[in-house]
């Protein structure tokens, strides 16, 4: 139990660092789209490993939405210390991982707790949905160019300081790139 419970927190923790950087992709404005991608399986990635984990250790629906609802709270503590630095908060950037979340629950319930379907089913829904959630989430924020120049930051490293943009990259649908691969890796991340 002890072990079960180090393990949540321990994701939950990892989920809420490795999300917080990928969620600063607006600021790669010569890479958006390519870092859109990459940052939405990273994301695919830490929801469901952690969620499919909860759901089949408690056996209960409903446990990787509270999954989800965890590593939205700790983000929005997270980045409120980033705030607090200065950098932009925005609340709209975190809660995008609910519905996938409820999405993992609902495949679960529906097959009546059968595990394999959970990975199929439930992974394809959540590789999927997660980056049409990410764009919905993306198109919300402040451009990025008018939010870099609003919060300086004098330490800002090379490789993010804005260039003119690298145009078709990806093409211009990273929603169906992303979305196409995160259903098949998130099968396997589930498994």
């Amino acid at each position: 139990r002890c072990t079960h419970y180090l393990f949540i927190v321990v994701v939950a923790v990892n989920s809420t660092l490795l999300t917080i950087n990928a969620g600063d992709y607006i600021f790669y404005t010569d890479w958006a789209w390519t870092s859109f991608v990459v940052f939405s399986i990273s994301q695919t990635l830490m929801l469901v490993v952690g969620a499919t984990y909860y759901l089949t250790f408690t056996g209960v629906p409903g446990t990787a939405t509270y999954y989800a609802l965890i590593m939205t709270v700790y983000t929005w503590i997270a980045k409120g210390a980033w705030f607090a630095l200065g950098y932009p908060y925005d609340f709209i950037v975190t809660p995008v991982w609910l519905p996938s979340a409820m999405l993992l629950d609902l495949a679960y319930w529906a097959t009546k707790k059968n595990k394999h379907s959970l990975i199929l089913f439930g992974g394809v829904l959540c590789g999927m949905s997660l980056p049409l959630f990410n764009m919905v989430n993306l198109i919300t924020v402040a451009d990025p160019l008018e939010t870099a120049f609003k919060y300086p930051r004098p330490t800002l490293p090379p490789y993010m300081t804005p260039i003119e943009p690298q145009v078709g990259k990806f093409y211009n649908s990273p929603v169906a790139l992303g979305a196409g691969a995160g259903a098949v890796l998130a099968c396997t991340f589930a498994a």
